[in-house]
């Protein structure tokens, strides 16, 4: 979605990222609504699919689902090449050259992640004509995979880290990102554009990135399995930071076992592991799980939900521990927000100094944010921005203070020690409660869960999957789990998932009505 054209016209030709693209908002003949990819696979294997005709059809569903139509805005920039790598994809399955699951499969990335022929930008006006010069690792791992990189998808401006009173999925290069299941509330983020468009079967699978929630809220709220991995297990070289300790890319896919896929494909250790391989309906069975009850008890109607999917654990064979505690639930958010303060200003600089950026520092930012301040900050100033700026380095004895003490409040006598104590395979809560309506003015009103923190701070996995709807609005059960435990969560999940069939596709409501 172009949003702000007039005000980057007078900048850059970055009003014309997608004119390079003939669209019509017409129906493609191939149906992609909820389209898995073993099923993708089986029919271009067959020959009556073709990934060039998979990614025209996506295209055309983009053009009147995202253009017209709801007008989502969740796609903000398509790849001029998808047409032209789908077609040399088709190619080598014609030559008897397959790749993998990933062959031929159309991929949205979020607008942090840096992809050959395509702006990253973060979402801002002053990144609206930063083209990087490479793939970041993770894109390049996609390529060799065979997957189709088909546009990149609006976001919250700096991965919500410019303001403590922004809105989610609202970027100044992109506007506003609906949601899907009621186009007045919000899409969460700050992976708000993957989760809306994958919702709503704009492409076959997306990548997010998390620093605490960015993956896991915008999947749970748009009915979708959101993966946050080990920090560390993906590259996080060639993708926008916000902080070293924390920022993790992750698959976001409407079922366990495409999110497991694109895993595969997004590793480093490729080969290493097979995220499929544990996936069975039976994984739950002799299974400890633990309920966080912590996180519950701010939504009655998301508590009721995850009473029944922790009914839903114990029949698939799981033994629930109930509750199980952090100790030090509540205490580590202090010392993240100065690590995150830190870790920004250092990460910021060093990327956009590599990669060539338009603007060259933390200061600079600021600086143009001011100087165009009626394009780049209607709604919310960039007060983040300024604490960052006024940080030290990372050898200055707060940040490192801040750094030990989150890691140990949130892992090591938090997390950790809970899964070590109830020899636990994973603790489970509920997700996010259903999305509010989207407000410029107030900003984001999240609650009803959140117990994913934990995870995040301590830089391990965790995984959402949908548990049932209020209203017609998604929510999910997130799996916490051990470092490097991705597998493990994916079984569980799979499991989880094929015992309850909780995910239902969005119906573009205008707002929440009492029939759903």
């Amino acid at each position: 979605m172009r949003r702000a054209l007039v005000f980057v016209a007078a900048l850059s030709s970055a009003s014309c990222e997608r004119a390079s693209e003939t669209r019509s908002p017409t129906t493609s003949a191939i149906e992609v609504v909820e389209l898995e990819l073993a099923e993708a696979q089986r029919r271009m294997q067959a020959g009556t699919l073709s990934s060039a005709a998979l990614t025209a059809a996506y295209l055309e569903r983009i053009a009147a689902i995202d253009d017209a139509g709801p007008q989502l805005g969740a796609v903000v920039e398509l790849n001029p090449r998808a047409r032209a790598e789908a077609e040399a994809l088709d190619r080598e399955r014609a030559q008897g050259r397959v790749r993998g699951p990933l062959h031929g499969i159309p991929v949205l990335l979020k607008d942090n992640i840096d992809a050959v022929g395509m702006v990253n930008s973060a979402g801002s006006l002053a990144l609206a004509e930063h083209r990087p010069r490479a793939d970041a690792p993770l894109v390049t791992r996609l390529r060799a995979a065979g997957a189709v990189i088909l546009g990149k998808t609006n976001l919250s401006e700096w991965a919500n880290f410019r303001s403590t009173n922004s809105t989610s999925g609202w970027s100044s290069r992109g506007g506003q990102t609906r949601n899907p299941y009621a186009l007045d509330r919000n899409p969460c983020g700050s992976s708000s554009g993957t989760g809306a468009a994958i919702a709503a079967s704009l492409a076959a699978v997306g990548v997010g990135t998390e620093t605490d929630g960015s993956i896991i809220c915008p999947s749970a709220i748009h009915g979708l399995v959101g993966l946050k991995p080990t920090v560390g297990l993906i590259s996080g070289a060639g993708v926008i930071p916000i902080s070293a300790s924390q920022d993790t890319a992750g698959p976001m896919a409407r079922t366990v076992r495409d999110a497991a896929i694109l895993l595969n494909g997004m590793t480093e250790e490729t080969g290493a592991i097979d995220y499929t391989a544990g996936l069975d309906p039976g994984a739950l069975q002799g299974k400890r799980i633990g309920v966080l009850r912590q996180a519950m008890g701010d939504d009655a109607r998301v508590d009721a939900i995850t009473e029944a999917a922790l009914g839903s654990l114990r029949a698939a064979g799981a033994e629930v521990i109930d509750p199980v505690e952090l100790a030090t639930w509540g205490q580590w958010g202090e010392h993240e927000f100065e690590v995150l303060l830190y870790e920004f200003k250092d990460g910021i600089e060093r990327y956009l100094r590599d990669s060539g950026a338009p603007v060259s520092s933390l200061a600079g930012l600021i600086a143009w944010n001011e100087q165009h301040a009626r394009a780049a900050m209607p709604w919310f100033g960039q007060e983040l921005f300024e604490q960052a700026q006024a940080k030290g380095g990372l050898d200055t004895p707060a940040y490192v203070t801040a750094k030990a003490a989150a890691r140990r409040l949130a892992w090591d006598e938090g997390l950790g020690a809970a899964l070590e104590r109830h020899r636990l395979d994973a603790v489970v809560a509920p997700g996010m409660g259903p999305a509010w309506p989207t407000d410029p003015v107030l900003g984001d009103r999240i609650g009803g869960g959140g117990g994913h923190g934990a995870a995040a701070v301590a830089g391990t996995p965790s995984l959402t999957v949908p548990m049932g709807q209020i209203h017609g609005l998604p929510v999910g059960l997130v799996f916490l789990g051990k470092p490097r435990g991705e597998a493990e969560l994916l079984a569980m999940g799979y499991a989880f998932e094929q015992k309850t069939r909780a995910r239902r596709p969005p119906t573009y409501r205008a707002t929440v009505t009492l029939d759903e």
